[in-house]
């Protein structure tokens, strides 16, 4: 068995380059995944109803992997403000005009027509507008299956 030194490795991400992260061991994925699915995001301790969010907005919503040829990079589970996704997180990706609109880092999503709180953990090119990305771990075909769909999103809890 060989092993790589992936301190000495670059991964071009945006404009900038910077050193690449080190792979997780499979137990600290299986972790981080455990702890995904169990454990509420930042923001809030419940998942409130979607009654229970002050903004409402209709985008279209896509489905993404974390798998080789998506995304930047060499490891394909690295969202853009540095999480390491992981199978099982409610994470979603959001244009940047919605960052603007109040959908940050951490923001707690209700999406209608899924279960749960989702939460923004990763940002899409400037190039799309109006648009979030719905995180299906490593199922291509649910992913392939959800395909293209406007849906109504509810976030900014009163």
């Amino acid at each position: 068995m060989t092993s790589t030194n992936y301190a000495d490795i670059e991964v071009k991400s945006g404009f900038r380059t910077k050193p690449a992260r080190r792979p997780l061991s499979v137990a600290a994925a299986a972790l981080l995944a455990v702890l995904a699915v169990a454990t509420p995001g930042p923001a809030t301790a419940q998942h409130p109803p979607a009654e229970a969010f002050k903004e409402t907005t209709t985008v279209t919503a896509t489905a993404y992997n974390s798998l080789e040829g998506q995304g930047a990079g060499n490891d394909h589970s690295v969202a853009a403000w540095g999480d390491t996704l992981v199978p099982g997180m409610k994470a979603i990706a959001v244009s940047r005009d919605l960052i603007g609109a109040g959908l940050d880092y951490g923001t707690p999503v209700r999406i209608e027509g899924l279960d749960g709180v989702w939460y923004v953990r990763d940002k899409m090119h400037s190039r799309w507008q109006n648009k979030i990305d719905i995180y299906m771990g490593e199922d291509l075909d649910a992913a392939r299956d959800w395909g293209r769909r406007r849906v109504v999103i509810h976030w900014g809890e009163e």
